[in-house]
């Protein structure tokens, strides 16, 4: 006999979506060939149509965005180099020391404001030219920034240290794992944020839903360098146009969709902010990342009750949690979880 189980609803991350049915058919449908020989055609529409999206020469397919961040920190810098970048930001935080252990490079960290950073504070940091000092080679940055809970970069203060950086001979890197739901939130095109970049990463398997991959994109010379990095890293794959077939349709299809996650995230933080024992500001809500702190419990606490009655949000330390909206957990799942934090928080 079997159990009936209740579907989870999932806010631990947009990492979780899964691909839809018109999405599995069209990579059953993907035409496919070798991609290390560049003879995948799905993979080079892919590549091509990403490069057109960010305004960019070219673009190449990567497994994740983890291989794509420090695929551009290794083709912009040699070992010994400095990169800039934010405290919080996710190739410093996230990425397992690949900076150092697969380029060599030391990281200079801004303390910034939900993950961003003015040209002054950027300014401040570059190594000035002397033989003792590491030499300051790639500023990188996040957008939307994870850890700043989907904050976005205000474009005249992106642009205003990335061409600070290039005047002082330093190359820029983009970290637009979710540029998308910076786009969709701002109605800036993607390549309004993306052209000014020696280099950008996007990835394809967050709020757009395909299993897996992200793109890195660049100059033709970059990206030469960047296939190469690819190889190194063990992730020159072979009849990859499955893969590529599920990021095409998500770009076609599931990036108009985005707007839905934003609301359902306004919709959650908004409900939060109501509830005693809570705390979330309301204005940092701008895409699809909710971060919020509990004062009735320690978060971890209020993650395992949660898990238990079917919610899914992560502790992001002692008193702070993050639930993360996406195509996979409808409006009335965002109500139904509302309503089960808001019971768990009134039995406390």
């Amino acid at each position: 006999m079997h159990q009936n189980t209740i579907k989870a609803i999932d806010l631990r991350s947009d990492t979780v979506t899964r691909p839809s049915p018109a999405m599995l058919e069209a990579m059953v449908q993907a035409e496919v060939g070798d991609d290390v020989f560049g003879e995948d055609p799905t993979v080079n529409r892919l590549e091509k149509r990403v490069a057109e999206i960010l305004g960019l020469e070219a673009a190449v397919f990567m497994p994740t965005g983890t291989m794509s961040n420090q695929a551009a920190v290794r083709a912009h810098t040699m070992p010994g180099d400095e990169i800039i970048l934010e405290a919080d930001a996710h190739i410093f935080r996230y990425e397992a020391g690949a900076p150092a252990a697969l380029s060599g490079v030391m990281c200079q960290c801004i303390r910034g404001r939900r993950g961003l950073f003015t040209t002054a504070e950027m300014l401040a940091v570059v190594r000035a030219s002397d033989l003792h000092f590491p030499v300051s080679r790639l500023v990188c940055l996040e957008n939307t920034h994870n850890y700043g809970g989907g904050s976005i970069w205000p474009l005249d203060q992106l642009i205003d240290v990335v061409r600070a950086a290039r005047q002082r001979g330093i190359k820029t890197h983009l970290d637009g794992a979710r540029l998308w739901n910076a786009s969709v939130a701002t109605g800036i095109p993607e390549s309004d944020y993306a052209r000014e970049f020696d280099s950008v990463s996007v990835c394809f398997s967050k709020g757009l839903g395909a299993p897996v991959g992200s793109a890195l994109a660049g100059s033709f010379d970059f990206v030469k360098k960047a296939r190469r990095c690819r190889k190194q890293f063990g992730g020159g794959m072979r009849q990859a146009g499955l893969l590529a077939a599920a990021a095409l349709y998500a770009l076609e299809h599931h990036r108009s969709q985005l707007p839905q996650d934003h609301a359902n995230a306004r919709l959650l933080a908004e409900a939060l902010a109501t509830m005693t024992g809570i705390e979330v500001d309301l204005p940092d809500v701008v895409t699809n990342i909710v971060v919020f702190q509990v004062t009735s419990m320690p978060a971890p606490e209020l993650a395992a009750r949660l898990e238990k009655s079917g919610v899914r949000i992560l502790a992001r330390g002692p008193d702070t949690l993050r639930a993360v909206t996406h195509r996979d957990v409808s409006r009335d799942e965002i109500q139904q979880a509302i309503e089960i934090i808001q019971e768990i928080c009134q039995r406390r």
